[in-house]
Order: structure tokens, then C-alpha cells, then sequence
């Protein structure tokens, strides 16, 4: 019986999963981070977006994730993240038709902070010196003020308009590098207040 990698991954390839006695190929390096995602339940408690994440049974198999990983745009790019969740917006399974190679500018984009960031819409923050409402965007690895509002829906209206643009000029920078799967959802990604 084959041992299991993080109690759902079956390494069924013959060739090594490693160079040498201490690093792991490129392949095998992102097939058991997303297992530990998965599969781990200490690194569920860490990060508790990855809580109901799941692995298709494709992807469960290290060969079937081995070959596919091939034939991927931007696999063979360094420094590039699997990403699951920019061509199904929420999506928590990671599967041949929903993860694609991404630049970390990309990949980090979309990222909303959820569980960080209390009750208010996604962008905004109270101040409470002034008892306004301010928005906030990351924008080129900083944070960015956008603005400061009376109302916290103003002030996630100006975040939803300036981060829509920032997406589109951030997909239109890396156009001719990414998949084109990628480089549609980006031109069409819609900020939702509840994101």
C-alpha cells in the first residue's frame, strides 16, 4: 500500500521527487504545498481560509499533477504561485480545469483579507479620529489612500472603482506573459462588497 502525503496524496511516479537528498523538484514542491492546504489540519488552523479547500482526485495523483504541470503557462516561470481561485471567483478546490501559474503581482491582487479585516465592506476602514470612512487598495506593494467618505458604502464604492482599474492595468502589464484564461478573468473581475 502506498503512503499517503498529507492522508490524501498518492505519489504514483516512478522518476524521483527530488533532485537530491534535500530539495524537492519544481513539481513536486507545489504538488505538496497544495496537499498540505488540503490535508493538513494544523495548517488548516493557521489559515483558515484553506479550511474547506479540497484536491480533485486528478490532482490527488502526483503524476496525473506531474504532467499536467508541463503543458501549464507560467509553470516554468520562477517565482510564479498555483492559483485556484482567480477563474472561479470563492472556487476552494484545486483541479485541473480551475488552477493556472500566476506572478505573485497577479496572484496577490485579488486577495481580500477577509478574516482580517472585521465587519466592514472589503477596503474600508474606520477612522476614528475623524469618525469617517476611508478606502485602502495595495497598489504597486503599497498601501494606497484612496479616500475618506461619510458612509462605509461611499467609501467601498471609490475602493471598487480604483481596484477594478488597478486589475485591468495590472492584466494588461502582464497580457502577452500569462494565460489567456487569467488575463479574461482579470479584464472582467468584479470587486463585490461581500468579497
Amino acid at each position: 500500500m502506498t503512503d499517503l502525503v498529507y492522508g490524501i496524496g498518492i505519489n504514483d511516479r516512478s522518476k524521483p521527487a527530488r533532485f537530491d537528498s534535500t530539495r524537492m523538484t519544481k513539481e513536486y514542491a507545489f504538488w505538496k504545498r497544495m496537499l498540505e492546504r488540503c490535508g493538513c489540519e494544523k495548517r488548516k488552523t493557521e489559515f483558515p481560509t484553506y479550511r474547506t479547500c479540497a484536491v480533485s482526485e486528478n490532482f490527488k495523483h502526483y503524476s496525473y499533477f506531474y504532467d499536467w504541470c508541463q503543458s501549464q503557462i507560467g509553470f516554468s516561470s520562477d517565482g510564479w504561485h498555483l492559483d485556484k481561485d482567480l477563474l472561479i471567483k470563492g472556487n476552494k478546490l484545486y483541479s485541473e480545469d480551475s488552477c493556472l501559474f500566476l506572478p505573485p503581482k497577479v496572484n496577490t491582487l485579488i486577495l481580500n483579507c477577509k478574516a482580517h479585516r472585521g465587519k466592514l465592506p472589503v477596503g474600508v476602514c474606520l477612522e476614528k479620529s475623524s469618525g469617517k470612512f476611508t478606502s485602502h487598495c495595495q497598489y504597486e506593494g503599497r498601501g494606497k489612500k484612496i479616500g475618506r467618505y461619510s458612509t462605509p458604502q461611499a467609501a467601498f464604492e471609490a475602493y471598487k472603482t480604483f481596484k477594478e482599474s488597478y486589475i485591468k492595468q495590472v492584466a494588461e502589464q502582464y497580457k502577452s506573459q500569462i494565460d489567456s484564461r487569467a488575463y479574461k478573468a482579470l479584464l472582467e473581475y468584479e470587486v463585490n462588497i461581500n468579497d
